[in-house]
């Protein structure tokens, strides 16, 4: 297209491309074509943004709900690329409806006027022209810069989208990045194409890796070195060897073969096998990881004879089974602590080889990491399994406690003292495992006590005259530096290396790779405590994933305890976190999320109009308001605004 320079020319152009358009069928201009031909639009009457009312949004984003989830870390990547040179990021369903949005909160106002925003619906038939409608019909990468626009109202924009597929080669998405001013050459836009391309695939053969991550997976690629890490082509196959699905590139080679695999195979229907494409048979595709040393294999295709190197993903390991289904040789307490954090199974390794050792272990890691999760697992994994686990807390005992719990006492020893004596913690963990928690904490003077108790593995009560004999375990554990207590004279070193037998480390939550892995498993617990199913929604997941949570699991388990406490459905949303979880928001974004409201309205009136439609009913309040309750609360005192039921009380 030619840089069209007035909004009547514009208008020109479309209506002569669009009546005439002979030699000029292009993308551009057979969706010109559309706009006028079938969907009666009128270049000269511009298309306002529309925006879908929150609720139908909220069926679009629970529809897209596993893209989403699965899109989140690449459209947060790529949203880091391009920021600071004014783009925002549209990912939208095939329908074209807005279900995820990032952009520069300062701009939002511009944003929503355009309709480059959450909610917006870009399909082709209401906007006209535009790189997410014209996409969705064209199912191809395109670029729609300045006067490709259908509607003049668009004419500022250049907008890039590239289109998403499903395993089955049906549309699923479109991911779109957009701006509001560019430079007049469409040519300045071609690295936009191609970074939205790259992520587009990425974010594709994710969602493919997900939805068939119980199956065995080909990946193949022209290059013996960059198999592994280019994936360009992916097939899922049973176990037999039959086909179940393709990824874009794969299908394509399929095609080109000669092969197609049908979007809903019939149970009759005789599927592709990989012997149809390749010459070999299915045993040859599962021996790949025993075939060679870098696990990767050469095939040929039959029809063009072209090689390629292929190498196995075999499919994750099956839910964990429930505890009373289980038998000791399918699986160990340590495996539940993780999923596929590098550190995490090299720790656990290291764990299991030392669970069942007659050594005293350190636990070291932040506050909350799951230390004493850690050291049970230890003892359930171990031969002490049957003896019991004892658990102290050093730093949540006071001082004069700490001794009569550890040691124990005699009757009478002093006032206020049990008739009959008490056995302490040492005595009750004989045979099993001691777990010391915070251990940095302890008193100097009964550091004296416990290095003693582990020398001679005897203890001896307060009012005592006999030492008594006790098999036990030590595991300690700390936040704390205990070699720089040492050195400040705060910790004796002589019980450091009676507990350093060896030394365990958690990293933090905010370091770990399988955080999602943890959300689900601490969420499962929760549900089957309070006995109630619920599930996490994907804005809710993506807020989880991105908050660097200074207070770890422990603070993680009480986010989720408050979420399902809270919610009054089943689903736990974003707005069903606590405020802290949530991505800072400033007043001026809050504001301008009630911006749908009539702006000559104060703010303070916005929200009290708000919570009479909901009947004061502060959660759905909050969802329409698009804010966390807690923040609404604070916009309600701030205003000075009071349910009536307070107000009769």
């Amino acid at each position: 297209m030619s840089i069209i320079s007035t909004p009547s020319l514009h208008i020109d152009t479309v209506l002569s491309y669009a009546s005439d358009g002979a030699g000029h069928e292009s993308i551009i201009t057979r969706s010109w074509k559309r706009c006028i031909q079938d969907y009666g639009l009128d270049p000269a009457k511009p298309a306002l943004p529309r925006f879908v009312p929150r609720q139908v949004l909220r069926e679009h984003q629970d529809h897209a709900d596993e893209l989403i989830n699965v899109a989140r870390a690449g459209v947060e990547q790529l949203y880091r690329h391009i920021a600071e040179l004014g783009y925002v990021i549209l990912l939208t369903d095939n329908r074209g409806i807005t279900v995820q949005f990032l952009g520069d909160p300062l701009d939002e106002a511009a944003h929503r006027k355009t309709g480059l925003y959450l909610g917006a619906d870009w399909s082709e038939d209401h906007a006209g022209t535009c790189a997410v409608g014209t996409c969705i019909k064209e199912q191809q990468p395109l670029t729609c810069h300045h006067h490709d626009h259908f509607s003049a109202h668009h004419v500022a924009l250049t907008c890039t989208a590239v289109p998403i597929f499903n395993p089955q080669g049906q549309l699923l998405a479109v991911l779109d990045i957009s701006a509001l001013k560019s430079p007049p050459s469409k040519d300045s836009q071609l690295f936009a194409l191609q970074l939205v391309k790259q992520y587009a695939r990425m974010i594709e053969d994710a969602y493919f890796l997900r939805r068939y991550r119980e199956a065995h997976i080909l990946c193949f690629d022209r290059s013996r070195e960059f198999v592994l890490i280019n994936r360009q082509y992916l097939l899922a196959l049973a176990g037999d060897g039959s086909l179940l699905a393709a990824n874009t590139a794969a299908r394509g080679l399929l095609g080109d073969c000669g092969l197609q695999l049908a979007e809903r195979p019939s149970a009759l229907a005789k599927r592709i096998g990989i012997q149809d494409l390749f010459d070999c048979v299915p045993e040859d595709i599962f021996s790949i990881p025993h075939a060679s040393p870098d696990q990767v294999r050469a095939f040929r295709t039959h029809r063009q004879n072209a090689l390629f190197f292929a190498a196995l993903m075999e499919p994750s390991r099956a839910p964990a089974a429930p505890q009373a289904q289980r038998t000791n040789q399918e699986s160990c307490p340590l495996d539940e602590l993780a999923d596929d954090d590098p550190v995490m199974r090299k720790m656990l390794a290291r764990a299991k080889r030392l669970c069942s050792e007659p050594l005293n272990v350190l636990l070291n890691g932040e506050t909350g990491t799951g230390k004493e999760r850690l050291a049970r697992a230890l003892h359930d994994s171990s031969n002490r399994r049957k003896a019991p686990f004892v658990a102290i807390n050093c730093a949540a005992m006071p001082e004069s406690l700490i001794e009569s719990e550890l040691f124990g006492y005699q009757p009478g020893t002093f006032t206020g003292a049990r008739s009959k004596g008490m056995r302490g913690l040492i005595q009750q963990a004989d045979g099993g495992t001691l777990f010391l928690d915070e251990i940095g904490d302890m008193p100097l003077h009964l550091q004296t006590r416990l290095l003693r108790v582990l020398a001679e593995q005897e203890v001896m009560p307060l009012g005592g005259e006999k030492p008594i004999k006790v098999d036990i375990r030590v595991i300690a554990a700390s936040h704390r530096d205990l070699r720089q207590m040492i050195e400040q004279s705060e910790f004796r070193e002589d019980l450091y290396y009676r507990l350093n037998g060896a030394i365990l480390r958690l990293p933090a939550l905010r370091e770990r790779a399988d955080k999602n892995y943890l959300i689900e498993r601490i969420f499962r617990e929760l549900c089957d405590q309070r006995q109630r199913p619920a599930r996490i929604r994907g804005d809710a997941m993506s807020a989880l994933l991105g908050y660097a949570w200074p207070g770890n699991i422990r603070e993680l388990r009480n986010a989720l305890q408050y979420a399902l406490a809270t919610s009054e459905t089943d689903e736990i949303t974003v707005n069903d976190l606590p405020e802290e979880c949530l991505p800072s928001v400033n007043p001026r974004q809050v504001m301008s999320s009630i911006s749908g409201l009539e702006q000559q309205t104060s703010h303070g009136r916005a929200i009290e109009d708000c919570l009479r439609r909901q009947r004061w009913n502060v959660s759905a309040a909050a969802r329409e308001l698009g804010m966390s309750r807690p923040t609404l609360y604070r916009w309600m005192k701030l205003h000075h605004i009071v349910p009536p039921n307070a107000l009769d009380s």
